[in-house]
């Protein structure tokens, strides 16, 4: 890596950065404040723990700030925003209770003098025109004007719920510490104890390490390097920050910002770095999640290269998050595209993002749909079955999706020939299906009901709700004396959740039946709608007799999934 130029590194308090007389902002487009009530509690407890012990620090991590050219007391905040806005939404927080109490009369003249201290120190001197107060740190645009009107002067907002979500963050935050502080009672009701607990726990015993950089190239490079809260957002940050750079005019600057809200409103920030990888690996071989940006930079260096890069984002943007969600809008009119969806999204599998925005440009209607189908259809085998490593797809799937983008690819055939190599093959399936087993608590649960819904569909030719049924345990999770004449607890361990030990059944009846004994269960089993259940009738369940019926129920898998391609 080439050598990064720093102007400053140090370790620094709160107190000592925000009270020296220089300005930090928050760049204009910049995500917005995020912090939620588990945020400012991870603080809080921080905070009590320095507050009884009075030999403590508490490091809050890297600070990171991009020098002015113009000014020597002017640094814009590439990381720490949500940290700095939060230590100050504190500050605040702590005047306004010092307030109070002028307000109560007690000791009105020195909690007077001491609000307008701390106002000084940790906010800012009141404009001599305007009377109010400004604040030392200036947040990004959708935020400032919310944190200067109404926290930095104390003005509760008069609908809470009309203000954007961010704002409401901002406010529920200075509200959350107010009740904190309500609960010091030691310190509350006392001027110089509220001053002393801020000045001398908050603003010099929260310590950052403080990075001074260039630009922002610079920044980037040091997320590479530190393993510090809040990197992956941050360089998203940072490439906002640039492409922005480039729209100088007023005009030019309010269509990017138009475009870039309706981008991050739809991916939100916390998928962003996901959504370019995916973007990106349409046309870049071995994209690496931390390199996204020096790509960027790279094929970015003017206003139209900008705003060509906001265009393809934005027309990606609603494409991304309906492959995370088939109940999206977008799957309205393509039924078989929603059923392939959902399983991706059972799956969890992304890697194939890359190559589906591909095929959604360059394919037929009715290739795309062959071309989800053929990914569902590898996935499961591959990393649902096999469970081999999904992460080495990604190259794959990388390979084609720019064949495809290219006009090299130019059918779902193609696509597979490219992917046979992880296409796992029948034999092997065969096996590992013959032996999988998969937890019905939790997440997984739905992933069972899926399998056996396929293969009550492939013995019935039903296709009920999946959620319309019970996941029987033929052995029971908890087996009874009688279960374990025939199981050992080792046994019991390994195979209750074997496919061939689950079946599907009305909850009715599997309420009824519940640990019964094997001959109990399999008379109601004839009852059932289930044609997989109603195949239940060994004379007894055994070990050998569940491996038997999975051994059967891997046989049809192979037939349920499978490629169209030969």
């Amino acid at each position: 890596m080439a050598r990064i130029n720093l102007l400053d590194t140090r370790t620094t308090s709160f107190g000592d950065l925000i009270s020296n007389g220089k300005l930090y902002r928050v760049p204009p487009f910049q995500r917005d404040y995020s912090w939620m009530e588990e945020n400012w509690e991870d603080l809080w407890l921080d905070i009590l723990t320095l507050h009884t012990n009075s030999d403590a620090s508490h490091y809050m991590g890297a600070l990171v700030l991009q020098s002015s050219s113009t000014s020597e007391k002017e640094f814009t905040i590439i990381d720490g925003q949500q940290r700095l806005a939060t230590l100050s939404i504190i500050a605040i927080a702590v005047i306004e209770k010092i307030r109070l109490l002028v307000e109560q009369a007690k000791e009105p003249e020195a909690n007077q003098e001491r609000q307008e201290i701390l106002k000084r120190t940790y906010l800012s001197d009141r404009d001599p025109r305007s009377l109010r107060y400004s604040s030392k740190l200036l947040l990004n645009e959708n935020n400032n004007d919310f944190y200067q009107s109404n926290l930095i002067n104390l003005r509760r907002p008069l609908n809470i719920r009309s203000l954007s979500k961010s704002n409401q963050l901002l406010w529920q935050a200075f509200e959350y510490f107010s009740m904190q502080l309500e609960k010091l009672s030691e310190v509350i009701q006392d001027g110089e104890k509220l001053c002393k607990f801020f000045t001398d726990t908050i603003a010099q015993r929260f310590l950052f390490i403080q990075i001074n950089v260039q630009d922002e190239l610079n920044a980037y490079s040091i997320f590479e390097t530190l393993n510090a809260r809040g990197v992956v957002l941050s360089s998203t940050d940072i490439l906002t920050n640039y492409i922005f750079s480039f729209f100088q005019g007023s005009s030019d600057l309010q269509i990017a910002q138009r475009q870039w809200k309706g981008i991050r409103n739809t991916v939100q920030m916390e998928k962003f770095t996901e959504f370019l990888y995916c973007y990106l690996s349409l046309k870049h071989y071995g994209v690496r999640r931390e390199r996204l940006f020096r790509l960027v930079k790279k094929s970015v260096k003017n206003a139209q290269q900008a705003f060509d890069l906001l265009d393809q984002l934005e027309n990606y943007s609603g494409l991304f998050i309906a492959f995370g969600n088939s109940n999206d809008e977008f799957w309205r009119d393509t039924p078989d595209n929603r059923i392939h969806v959902r399983e991706l999204e059972l799956f969890r599998v992304k890697q194939a993002y890359p190559t589906l925005f591909a095929g959604y440009q360059k394919f037929s209607e009715e290739d795309f749909t062959r071309l989800l189908k053929l990914v569902v259809v590898l996935s499961f085998r591959y990393t649902i079955v096999s469970s081999l490593n999904p992460n080495d797809l990604e190259t794959l799937y990388n390979k084609v999706a720019i064949a495809i983008a290219g006009g090299n690819i130019t059918n779902p055939r193609q696509v597979f020939d490219t992917l046979r190599p992880v296409y796992v093959q029948d034999e092997k399936f065969q096996q590992d299906f013959s032996l999988l087993s998969i937890s019905t608590r939790g997440q997984k649960r739905k992933l069972v009901r899926y399998i056996l819904g396929k293969l009550e569909a492939d013995a019935s030719s039903r296709r009920d709700d999946e959620d319309s049924f019970s996941i029987e345990h033929i052995l029971p999770e908890v087996p009874t004396d009688e279960w374990l004449q025939s199981f050992t607890n080792a046994q019991v361990e390994e195979m209750v959740y074997r496919l061939g030990n689950l079946t599907p059944l009305e909850s009715s009846f599997n309420r009824d039946i519940g640990q019964q004994n094997y001959q109990v269960k399999r008379d109601k089993y004839q009852q059932s709608v289930y044609t997989l259940t109603q195949r239940i009738t060994a004379e007894e369940w055994t070990p050998d007799t569940l491996a038997a019926r999975q051994r059967y129920l891997a046989q049809r898998a192979v037939h349920i999934w499978r490629s169209d391609f030969p």
